[in-house]
């Protein structure tokens, strides 16, 4: 099932669809999207490549986020409930 998220893409103005905050928003539903899918079909391989690519695209917005402002890369970790940065 996918969890509910406190900010939805479809909820996003169309004025700030280019933030970071939003593209990280988008890609994170996406990837719980793939994520299930692939619970159900396991040996999905072509989906398993686009999550993966999914995954390495948003972990390249994190990082930018981090590097320019890391209030805001905290306040969104915390209100997607998702895992941070490793070590950087």
């Amino acid at each position: 099932m996918i969890k509910n998220l406190s900010v939805r893409p479809s909820l996003i103005p169309r004025e700030q669809r280019g933030f970071v905050e939003s593209q990280v928003c988008y890609l994170t539903s996406r990837i719980q999207k793939l994520t299930e899918h692939l619970d159900l079909h396991g040996r999905d391989y072509s989906s398993q490549r686009g999550l993966w690519k999914i995954v390495g695209k948003r972990k390249r917005l994190l990082i930018y986020l981090f590097k320019k402002d890391r209030l805001r890369y905290k306040r969104l970790i915390d209100q997607l409930d998702i895992r941070g940065l490793r070590s950087f």
